[in-house]
């Protein structure tokens, strides 16, 4: 099949949900059909009280993998906007999915923390696992494209991915 999978990884509050969403509205208005999977609206549904323990985020990133594995095989196209924490949960999409992109939303955490539209990182003290103070985040070592949230806007960035598709030949 010539689906392929975008995954949109950073910190939490960088920017990649709006980003993902402009992306989407992008392709659906060139008829091209994409899967938005949004890590907060599965997590809402998978880990309805999520505990974000290091086995929980294992489990839930694999779940991600395996619902874009499956929709690439279908002839879909997915893009997941996760942050995906850990480099072996976006390489083990990679492994599988020939037609893989890795887009790293790269913002500093000092702006991520005064974003911070879900509240996550004020509630950090209250025990929780934010990936950036607590827990580390892995920074891709080699993705497809770099997208730097304090110079781009929303629809540059999403722009700049599309561009991206094309130069690759997948759209």
């Amino acid at each position: 099949m010539n689906a392929f999978a975008i995954w949109l990884t950073g910190l939490p509050a960088s920017g990649k949900t709006s980003i993902a969403r402009e992306l989407a509205r992008l392709l659906q208005d060139r008829k091209i059909q994409i899967v938005h999977l949004e890590s907060d609206q599965l997590r809402s549904q998978l880990t309805p009280s999520p505990s974000y323990s290091v086995e929980e985020r294992d489990w839930f990133y694999r779940a991600i993998g395996v619902f874009a594995r499956i929709l690439t095989e279908n002839g879909m196209n997915a893009l997941i906007d996760a942050t995906g924490n850990r480099r072996s949960y976006r390489d083990s999409l990679r492994a599988v999915v020939p037609r893989f992109m890795e887009v790293y939303v790269r913002c500093p955490l000092e702006i991520c923390m005064s974003r911070d539209p879900k509240g996550i990182y004020r509630n950090a003290s209250a025990g929780g696992t934010v990936p950036g103070l607590q827990e580390s985040y892995q920074e891709p070592t080699s993705p497809e494209l770099i997208i730097d949230c304090d110079k781009t806007s929303i629809e540059e960035s999403a722009r700049m991915i599309l561009n991206q598709l094309a130069d690759l030949g997948w759209v």
